[in-house]
């Protein structure tokens, strides 16, 4: 059983709100985040959860639209052994429909060696990566909800100082929510209050 305490939080200002443990930290209190990102992080375990609103992508189908934007995060962090392990069909968001125009979501599972920021590929974790897409296609916004947790963890890298090199230790054994529950969680709980954040076309 989790013991994880969750709570709503607000994103972009309130414009948004979704539901996830109180674990993870608000990384703009750190540093400085993107106008377009929110970025949470739970530093014990070096997980974290990011929240990104970009422009529609009309290129990609809604039919894998998820898997379509985890290859190219891994593209951009220059990951190595990128797997795909699962993808969901496309589901429906009743709650987020715009001027009745529909909104979708799809999601993806995959697993990557990708090093910190700053540091080089001998210093690669692996990682479990959880993409959710919800297109919200009558405001033209693709949000992205990220998230990563450890599989193992390089001596190396600077994650090895927080949380130990080897293996990470499951959620299940810490008594606490497991990443793929967070992301269904904040995908489930994904709420817009304000959709004039999203510019003249609202």
């Amino acid at each position: 059983m989790s013991r994880d305490l969750c709570s709503v939080r607000p994103l972009f200002g309130g414009a948004i709100s979704t539901v996830f443990p109180q674990r993870f930290e608000d990384v703009s209190n750190i540093r400085q985040v993107p106008d377009h990102q929110e970025v949470f992080v739970d530093p014990s375990r070096d997980e974290s959860l990011i929240f990104e609103l970009l422009d529609f992508k009309t290129e990609v189908g809604d039919n894998g639209s998820a898997s379509w934007f985890l290859n190219d995060l891994a593209r951009e962090q220059d990951a190595e052994g990128f797997q795909l392990i699962e993808q969901s069909q496309v589901l429906e968001a009743p709650g987020l429909s715009y001027r009745n125009i529909p909104a979708v979501a799809t999601t993806a599972i995959g697993e990557m060696a990708i090093s910190k920021a700053r540091q080089g590929r001998e210093a690669q974790n692996l990682v479990r990566a959880y993409v959710a897409n919800i297109r919200l296609k009558g405001v033209d916004t693709d949000v992205l909800v990220t998230a990563y947790e450890p599989i193992l963890i390089n001596p190396l890298s600077e994650s090895a100082v927080a949380v130990g090199a080897g293996l990470a230790v499951p959620a299940s054994q810490s008594g606490i929510m497991p990443m793929c529950d967070v992301i269904k969680q904040s995908l489930s709980t994904f709420k817009v209050n304000d959709w004039s954040l999203f510019g003249s076309s609202a």
